[in-house]
């Protein structure tokens, strides 16, 4: 990835007011919408960080930007009391949200940049009419490996089952979530990530505590992009937007979707129920939706954005060749999480255990 190319767009986009609305930045933002500053809490690694100077800068307010590493930190700080105007979260916390009444409806005459959206994500089962929720990001979770070190019948052949391969005891990463870690447990054994069946969750478990025992993987979020980069292990559980700006800073490394099966997730826009400036907010949403502001953002991150003309413009410049920028989609196997009570306590449950074994 050039970034001294996005940099330079950038400074383009932002001197044109890219995404905005010119007229507004002559208007006084407390009269227009009740207040001058948005709080905003995302993923880390997620924005190109001109796009929130350029927002200020066309709408004349400030944006206080705070950073989340899970879906659930995010869901408890909210619990909490805390108060956002606008969230990035996953479809499965996404509909949670929804079913709490923790979210607001969009205003869809202020948010036109819909119809910028690859249909093919949009009115998805978390939030069928997108009455709470634009997409922003979607993808995979596959496997990273080097193949300089690795070889890729072996990853081919074997799938989430190379995570109890002894060959590569203390070369593996394990993405460090809940979810994520069973998710490749429950496809391995060929069950539904989303499955209730006590007898499959207990296996999932028991298949990680194996995992532990026979190639001892590092945990890591975020900075598996670094350790990857630099070839601190050979194989990750990553997810496809990491594994595109891992794969464009170091040639090496090679993305596979196993054919058992993997999550196909989708990240969104929200407004929380208790937002202090929802007017605001969904200006933002729409500004973020535009596709030059779009393109920005999925160029600085390597995540896949759902604005088609932002996708196609990054897949042929910035990450041309680069399987993981244009993930699997409608795979056989493949499956949505879904916002699942039963499955989620038990899960929490034995996370602390495959953690502490």
């Amino acid at each position: 990835m050039k970034k001294w190319n996005v940099c330079c767009l950038s400074a383009v986009l932002l001197a044109a007011g890219c995404g905005g609305n010119n007229n507004s930045v002559a208007v006084d933002p407390i009269e227009a919408y009740g207040c001058d500053t948005l709080n905003v809490y995302n993923w880390g690694e997620y924005i190109d960080p001109s796009t929130l100077a350029g927002f200020e800068d066309t709408y004349g307010v400030k944006v206080n930007y705070s950073l989340f590493d899970s879906n659930e930190s995010m869901y408890t700080k909210l619990l909490s009391g805390a108060a956002y105007d606008v969230l990035y979260p996953s479809d499965y916390m996404i509909q949670r949200l929804i079913n709490e009444d923790m979210l607001q409806p969009l205003d869809k005459e202020v948010i036109t940049n819909f119809d910028q959206v690859d249909p093919a994500y949009l009115g998805l089962p978390y939030d069928p009419d997108n009455t709470y929720s634009i997409p922003y990001f979607t993808g995979t979770v596959g496997i990273l490996y080097n193949q300089d070190t690795v070889d890729k019948a072996t990853i081919e052949s074997e799938g989430f089952d190379v995570y109890h391969d002894p060959q590569f005891a203390g070369r593996v990463v394990m993405y460090d979530s809940e979810r994520d870690a069973f998710m490749v447990a429950f496809k391995a054994l060929g069950y539904s990530m989303n499955t209730e069946d006590p007898s499959e969750i207990q296996a999932a478990y028991e298949w990680l505590l194996e995992m532990n025992e026979t190639v001892d993987p590092v945990y890591m979020t975020d900075e598996v992009i670094d350790a990857m980069i630099v070839g601190e292990k050979d194989i990750a559980i990553v997810y496809s937007g990491d594994a595109a700006y891992i794969m464009s800073e170091n040639p090496s490394m090679m993305y596979y979707e196993p054919e058992s099966g993997t999550n196909s997730w989708t990240d969104g826009m929200v407004i929380p129920a208790n937002a202090a400036c929802p007017a605001l907010a969904n200006e933002y949403i729409n500004y973020m939706s535009d596709p030059e502001v779009a393109y920005l953002n999925s160029s600085y991150v390597g995540y896949t954005s759902v604005i088609t003309q932002a996708k196609q413009q990054v897949a042929t410049e910035s990450f041309d060749g680069i399987n993981a920028y244009s993930p699997r989609v409608n795979g056989a196997n493949d499956e949505v999480f879904t916002d699942n009570e039963t499955l989620r306590a038990q899960l929490a449950d034995l996370w602390i255990r495959v953690k502490s074994s």
